[in-house]
């Protein structure tokens, strides 16, 4: 579900890497759950689960490193609570 493939193509000048991710399974996943209501307890909720490639897209948009985006709750918050990424969510409360 997670596989994320990588290509490397030469245009003759520059070098250009291109990761792609196919998500549909994530989301069909993800509302499934939603649906049902798989969420969680009161102690502990079951926010979303969002792709690498989303994660690594996050990261380059914002010029950090993961090890950033892990280590700071603010950029988690954003991305779980970005309006554009609502298909990965699970629990729909505010983080």
């Amino acid at each position: 579900m997670d596989l994320i493939t990588t290509g490397v193509v030469h245009d003759g000048t520059s070098i250009v890497e291109r990761r792609s991710q196919d998500v549909a399974p994530i989301l069909d996943h993800t509302a499934r759950l939603r649906n049902v209501g798989e969420v969680g307890g009161s102690e502990f909720r079951h926010a979303a689960k969002v792709p690498k490639a989303v994660i690594e897209t996050y990261c380059t948009t914002k010029g950090i490193t993961f090890a950033e985006f892990m280590g700071n709750e603010a950029h988690i918050r954003a991305l779980l609570n970005d309006p554009d990424l609502t298909g990965f969510r699970i629990w729909k409360g505010r983080i």
